[in-house]
């Protein structure tokens, strides 16, 4: 009896074109597009793909992470250090349902994924079947664009597709679901891959329109107190060089949100911080007093915003995005400018004028001043036994000369790392902003390493944080990659007590945590590291984390009550600062 040949062997016999399966094609694919990772997590229904992926090793790195959450984080710290797509891979059901939270936190943050995700058989579709799962329906509000593949012939353009929409425009997170049959079908077709350019009925706007500018520019001409918010679009655009270059000649003070921080230096004689709930002083208060907000490449976000109904209403508005529906969403504009960043500020800069608005900048170092008295000096020259978060930061930011990738979790430990690290050098900071998603740090400060091996990598995270992911301490040991990490430990979910201390009476309810031993999960993991907790060891601690060659955890024991200050009470006017 002769050999049976298999589907793949018959429809690629010598003198015929070569077909692929629809796993092949998913590998080649990704191979055209000029991915060289994959994050992911094997499983029944993605399984003929990663029966594929075996044969493309040599092209295809795949990092297999811990948990389905770590592959969209990692992916989405690979992104955030690139500019590009991240790819995830992972099976149905419950692989791909525990995918949801970093492809919401991604839409939120704008970091372009490509989420690919098994699915059951076609016929079972519909039928409950084992791990059987919606996940059109399930993520459809937190993707930029999602679709399930049924056909194998599909396979080719709808991963170009997805790149494409994934990328351009405002960033976001896309999902292909592909049943198991679409997987294990042979195309009918020969394979072919063409790098999607365009869509019909996705345009997004790169240029601005010139009557635009020429509106922006001739309020920000006029301005005597303008005020620029420069948000994560500066980053996203590659705009540091034109924001710097648009401040430079205009004068005027520039604040950075909270993700697009390191777009500008943090030593720029122009630069005043960042506003929102945990900002710096003058920066919130003076929102109020400018008459000319310039707002790129941000959306105008509660957390910066406060209460809309008192936020900036002396104010003309120019707003610089590229996502039209952000615009007039919560800040009407009056001079709005749909367009990248990049190019919005290269039409703006020979249109605006040269001015010295110093006067106006020494407004913001009298409130710099009264926050330095207040609470700064206090953070950084603390008296007593207990390490302070906001010394341990600094310290940090000085050792490493504020050129690291800094990677936070989602607390206090957060708000004191942005405000303690000295940014200088750009695309330095990820964190989880929109969606404030604790366990982030994690697989993302690995996802990030892998990106830019040859950047130093600085995971800082909360007790609280580090123990929803801590999990990925497994992948980061495999890989051998020297992620370095941080936890800032005070026994607390932090600033949940510290709401609770502030506004509900010093009622702590359910915030204290018995923490484990996390030098010996680390060991246990194959990953050194030692705990401090005597102000005198701090600078000799950090001294051997950052040394090390391979991945390594401090754990800096805090003060158990420490405040994060300025502090606007959500849902407060900005002018509402407390300092204490």
């Amino acid at each position: 009896m002769g050999q049976t040949l298999t589907q793949t062997e018959a429809a690629n016999q010598p003198g015929q074109k070569k077909f692929l399966s629809g796993a092949q094609a998913i590998m080649q694919s990704l191979v055209e597009q000029g991915v060289d990772t994959i994050f992911g997590y094997p499983g029944g229904a993605i399984m003929p793909t990663y029966d594929a992926l075996y044969d493309y090793q040599d092209r295809l790195k795949h990092i297999l992470v811990r948990h389905e959450q770590g592959a969209g984080h990692a992916a989405q710290g690979y992104a955030r250090m690139l500019n590009k797509a991240g790819v995830c891979m992972v099976t149905s059901g419950p692989g791909a349902t525990n995918l949801i939270t970093p492809i919401a936190d991604a839409m939120l943050d704008s970091t372009p994924l490509v989420c690919i995700v098994g699915q059951v058989k076609g016929n079972l579709l519909g039928t409950d079947a084992f791990q059987e799962c919606d996940l059109i329906g399930i993520s459809m509000p937190v993707t930029k664009w999602n679709y399930q593949v049924v056909d194998a012939n599909e396979i080719p353009e709808i991963m170009a597709k997805a790149f494409y929409i994934a990328e351009t425009g405002r960033p976001g997170p896309v999902l292909i679901d592909i049943t198991r049959t679409a997987q294990t079908d042979i195309m009918t077709v020969p394979f072919e891959y063409k790098p999607c350019k365009s869509i019909i009925s996705y345009k997004p706007r790169v240029e601005p329109k010139a009557e635009h500018v020429e509106a922006a520019a001739k309020l920000i001409n006029g301005a005597k107190r303008p005020y620029i918010l420069a948000g994560h679009g500066i980053i996203i655009s590659g705009a540091e060089k034109e924001l710097n270059d648009f401040v430079d000649k205009t004068g005027i003070p520039v604040a950075t949100t909270l993700l697009g921080m390191s777009s500008m230096d943090a030593d720029h004689p122009l630069y005043v911080g960042w506003p929102g709930m945990h900002g710096n002083y003058g920066a919130n208060v003076l929102t109020n007093s400018c008459d000319v907000l310039i707002a790129i490449g941000m959306r105008f976000d509660d957390r910066i915003t406060g209460d809309l109904a008192t936020y900036a209403k002396q104010a003309k508005v120019v707003h610089i995005e590229i996502d039209p529906s952000e615009v007039d969403k919560n800040v009407k504009a009056d001079a709005p400018v749909v367009g990248d960043a990049k190019a919005a500020l290269q039409a703006l800069l020979p249109l605006v004028n040269k001015a010295d608005h110093s006067e106006w900048r020494a407004e913001f170092k009298k409130y710099d001043d009264e926050e330095y008295e207040k609470i700064t000096k206090k953070d950084l020259f603390h008296e007593g036994d207990k390490i302070k978060m906001g010394e341990a930061v600094n310290l940090l930011s000085n050792k490493t000369k504020g050129e690291a990738v800094v990677v936070t979790d989602v607390g206090q430990h957060q708000m004191i790392t942005n405000r303690y690290y000295r940014f200088k050098k750009r695309n330095s900071i990820v964190t989880s902003g929109g969606a404030g998603t604790m366990g982030f740090a994690l697989p993302a400060a690995f996802g990030a390493k892998v990106a830019v091996p040859q950047r130093e990598v600085v995971a800082v995270i909360g007790d609280g944080g580090f123990q929803m992911t801590l999990q990925e301490l497994g992948t980061i040991a495999q890989s051998g990659l020297p992620v370095k990490i941080i936890i800032l430990n005070n026994n607390f979910l932090g600033m949940v007590r510290q709401w609770q201390q502030l506004f509900f009476d010093n009622r702590y309810s359910f915030v204290e945590l018995q923490n484990p031993d996390f030098i010996t999960i680390a060991k246990g993991f194959g990953i050194a590291g030692h705990t401090v907790s005597n102000r005198a060891e701090l600078s000799d601690s950090l001294d051997t984390l950052l040394n090390s060659d391979k991945p390594y955890l401090l754990e800096i024991v805090c003060e158990k009550e420490e405040n994060v200050f300025p502090m606007v009470p959500a849902g407060g006017c900005v002018t509402s600062v407390r300092l204490e």
